[in-house]
C-alpha cells in the first residue's frame, strides 16, 4: 500500500466509520496531501510503513514552524489520527509522530453581538427587495435556534414540525437531535414558505428549505455573503459570521437563566466542557447575579 491508497483507505474510514463531515475529511485531506508532497519531493519515504520519526519532525520544522500555532496544531492532529489509522488496522506497530505534542492554543472567545445589534441585523432587510424575506429568515432561524451553517444550508421542509414548534436537525457524526423552533423564527419560516412556494424549485432540492434563485439549495459561501452584507449595511464595527449568532444565541440563553446542559443538548454539543466557554462571555451578568441574590452582597 502506498500513500494514495493508503489516503483513500483513511478518508473512508472517516466518512463511514467516524461519520465526519464533507468540510472535515477535505480539511485531514489537505494536510495529509502537504506531508505526503514533502516526503515524495524529498524522496525521504516510499510508504507510510517504513516512516520514521525524524521525518516528521523534519517536515514539521520545514513546513510548520512558521505558522500559526492553530495551523500547527492542526496538521499534528490530522498526521496523528492518520497513523493512529494505520495502528488500530494493523499496518504498523507504534507511530512515528506519538511523542509530538501539539502546541497549546490561546482560548480565544468568540464574538457576541448584543440584542440591541441582532435587532437592528434583522431589521435591515428590505422586504421589497428579491430575497429579502429569505435573507430575514435566514437570521431569525440562525439566531433563534443556535443551529451551525451546515445545518441551516440542509434543513428539509420535512424537518419542521409546526405544530410542535420543533426542527429535526442532521448535525456532525450525521446525528440527528430536536431543536426548538420560537414562534418568531416560525413566523418568518411561514412568511418565507409563501414566497419559496411561486418561486422556481429545482426537483433535486423540493425537501430543502432555503433556495437560490435557480430553485437550489444555498451554499455555506451565500449564507456568509448574506450576513457580511447585513453588517456592513448597519455599519456594525464588528466581523461577524454564521457562527457568531450561534454564540450570540447561547450566550444570550444563558444570561436570561437557561443551564448549560440544556444549552449543550440544544446546540448538540457532544461535551458539556465546549459549552462552558458561554460561561466566561457575560462576566457583568453573573456579577448582577450574585448582587441579587448573594446574601453578602
Amino acid at each position: 500500500m502506498n500513500w494514495d491508497s493508503s489516503f483513500e483507505n483513511f478518508k473512508n474510514y472517516l466518512k463511514l466509520e467516524r461519520g465526519l463531515s464533507t468540510n472535515s475529511i477535505k480539511s485531514y485531506e489537505y494536510d495529509l496531501n502537504l506531508f505526503k508532497n514533502f516526503i515524495q519531493s524529498n524522496k525521504m519515504s516510499d510508504t507510510p510503513f517504513n516512516c520514521r520519526p525524524e521525518t516528521v519532525k523534519n517536515y514539521l520544522y520545514n513546513n510548520l514552524s512558521n505558522k500559526k500555532s492553530r495551523s500547527q496544531a492542526r496538521s499534528i492532529s490530522a498526521i496523528k489520527s492518520y497513523f493512529n489509522y494505520l495502528i488500530f488496522e494493523g499496518y504498523i506497530k507504534k507511530s512515528p509522530i506519538s511523542d509530538i505534542e501539539s502546541p497549546k492554543l490561546e482560548k480565544k472567545l468568540p464574538e457576541v453581538l448584543t440584542e440591541l445589534e441582532i435587532e437592528k441585523l434583522i431589521k435591515s432587510f428590505d422586504m421589497q427587495q428579491n430575497f429579502g424575506q429569505r435573507n430575514r429568515t435566514i437570521i431569525e432561524v440562525l439566531y433563534g435556534t443556535g443551529i451551525r451553517v451546515s445545518e441551516l444550508v440542509n434543513l428539509k421542509l420535512s424537518n419542521i414540525f409546526f405544530k410542535e414548534n420543533i426542527i429535526k436537525i442532521i448535525g456532525k457524526g450525521n446525528k440527528e437531535r430536536f431543536v426548538p423552533l420560537g414562534r418568531i423564527a416560525s413566523n418568518e419560516i411561514r412568511k418565507y414558505l409563501k414566497i419559496r412556494d411561486n418561486s422556481i424549485i429545482d426537483s433535486k432540492f423540493s425537501d430543502i428549505v432555503f433556495l437560490n434563485r435557480y430553485g437550489r439549495g444555498l451554499t455555506r459561501s451565500m449564507i456568509f455573503k448574506i450576513i457580511s452584507d447585513s453588517y456592513k449595511r448597519i455599519g456594525l464595527d464588528k466581523k461577524i459570521s454564521p457562527h457568531t449568532l450561534r454564540h450570540s444565541f447561547a450566550t444570550h440563553l444563558l444570561k436570561n437563566g437557561a443551564d448549560l446542559r440544556t444549552i449543550q443538548i440544544i446546540l448538540g454539543h457532544e461535551s458539556i466542557t465546549t459549552t462552558e466557554i458561554y460561561t466566561h462571555l457575560d462576566t457583568y451578568h453573573l456579577d448582577e447575579v450574585l448582587n441579587k441574590f448573594h446574601p453578602r452582597k
